[in-house]
């Protein structure tokens, strides 16, 4: 048989131990699958004593997470996070040494991916990341090379996890944000510090690995539109499900001639739309290409079992000697796309409004619609909550976007409005 495939790894959180016990558990089906042993040689962690429920003592234990880019090995995981610092001083280092590199770090490869994949390419090794997103689901494998005969007009899809849970359970239950952050946070499925996931920085991270990928473009993180689900309410959900939609989280990313355009952005999804089923913390990646047509990956989009599974696949791959550019195409032959202007886009929208329960509030919003050239479709007014206010929702015909923003920019600083206006788009 041939030589084994050795792997150091930096990282032994919850992730790393599994990446441990998936080749533990599936060593001789993943020996047959490779062609060869994968083995690890050298681990690295913050706390050598911690117990992680794996032996560790077969392993090398390297202090500096950096050095184990000169351990005798073929590969280096890393599982560690975070955009710069540790993770990407071992990155370069890696590569520089000549040898292939996995991760599941979303957020360095979203600063720094092109970087990496120039290195990658001149070293003439491989550079592996199906981890970094959408945890087990091989959505990275798919765009990369089972759609890689087709032009994509579209990748779209729920990246994050928490904030599913987080919006699917307020749908199931009738309750509010902050109730159901704090049992997400007591359940494990949302950090102490929730802010990336909620605000939606974590999604977009990936989204903009997935626009790469799908569109032949450079990573531009920089470019992409983010807001969260922080200031949703029960009743946006409600009156969503009134009108025939559910609440998502949704990434969008599309290129054409005006340049590349991503956004994560709450959005309102038709019923009969297959985002509008997926619950819980999965996730769910569509791709629309000129040939194959709609294509639906959705599955565990986090936790131990399904990233390490993906991790250990990456593996599989360069045991094989299957790896090619780590975007589909040569790192020098992405494009520089620009970041398309979000104003000239056509869609509908949802606008809740909290309001003061007075006379002439509603005609306000009306005129401030009107005089910014928003069409209404229709426009509902709740009752008065605790607070006095009452909540006033509003869905828009089709039309640009520039004129939702200088409608709600209109209304800015409004006595009449007694909170920030949410605005949600429409998923067509």
């Amino acid at each position: 048989m041939a030589q084994a495939l050795r792997v150091a790894l930096a990282g032994l959180g919850t992730v790393g131990g599994g990446v441990i016990r998936v080749l533990d558990e599936n060593r001789e089906l993943i020996t047959r699958r490779a062609g060869r042993p994968i083995e690890v040689v050298a681990v690295s962690a913050r706390d050598r004593a911690k117990n992680r429920g794996v032996d560790l003592s077969r392993f090398d234990w390297v202090d500096d997470t950096a050095a184990l880019a000169d351990v005798d090995t073929d590969v280096v995981v890393e599982l560690i996070g975070g955009s710069d610092g540790p993770a990407l001083a071992l990155a370069r280092r890696t590569l520089a040494a000549g040898k292939g590199f996995v991760t599941a770090n979303k957020a360095m490869l979203a600063h720094h991916g092109l970087e990496l994949a120039r290195a990658a390419e001149a070293a003439g090794r491989p550079l592996k990341f199906e981890a970094a997103v959408a945890g087990g689901i091989p959505v990275i494998k798919g765009l990369r090379e089972g759609a890689a005969a087709n032009a994509i007009a579209r990748v779209y899809g729920i990246l994050n996890g928490t904030c599913n849970f987080i919006v699917s359970k307020m749908e199931a239950e009738g309750r509010d944000f902050a109730e159901v952050l704090a049992e997400a946070q007591a359940l494990g499925f949302a950090e102490a510090d929730p802010s990336f996931d909620i605000d939606g920085v974590d999604a977009a991270h990936k989204l903009s690995i997935l626009a790469s990928l799908a569109f032949g473009t450079a990573p531009a993180f920089g470019d992409v539109r983010v807001s969260g689900i922080r200031h949703l309410l029960a009743a946006d959900i409600a009156e969503a499900a009134a009108l025939g939609y559910r609440v998502r989280l949704v990434g969008v990313a599309e290129a054409d001639a005006h340049g590349l355009f991503q956004r994560v952005h709450a959005h309102l999804v038709p019923n009969d739309h297959p985002l509008a089923h997926v619950t819980g913390a999965t996730n769910a990646v569509v791709a629309e290409g000129n040939f194959v047509g709609r294509l639906l990956f959705q599955g565990a989009g986090a936790g131990e079992g399904p990233t390490a599974s993906a991790v250990v696949a990456d593996l599989i791959d360069i045991a094989r000697g299957e790896f090619g550019p780590p975007y589909a195409m040569p790192a020098d032959a992405l494009a520089a796309s620009g970041a398309a202007d979000s104003g000239e886009r056509r869609g509908r929208a949802y606008l809740r409004f909290a309001v003061a329960d007075r006379v002439g509030v509603l005609a306000e919003i009306a005129a401030a619609m009107r005089d910014a050239g928003v069409s209404i479709e229709s426009l509902i007014q709740r009752g008065a909550h605790s607070d006095g206010s009452v909540l006033v929702a509003i869905v828009t015909h089709e039309g640009p976007e520039r004129c939702v923003a200088a409608a709600l920019e209109r209304l800015r600083g409004s006595q009449s409005l007694t909170g920030e206006p949410m605005w949600m788009h429409i998923l067509e």
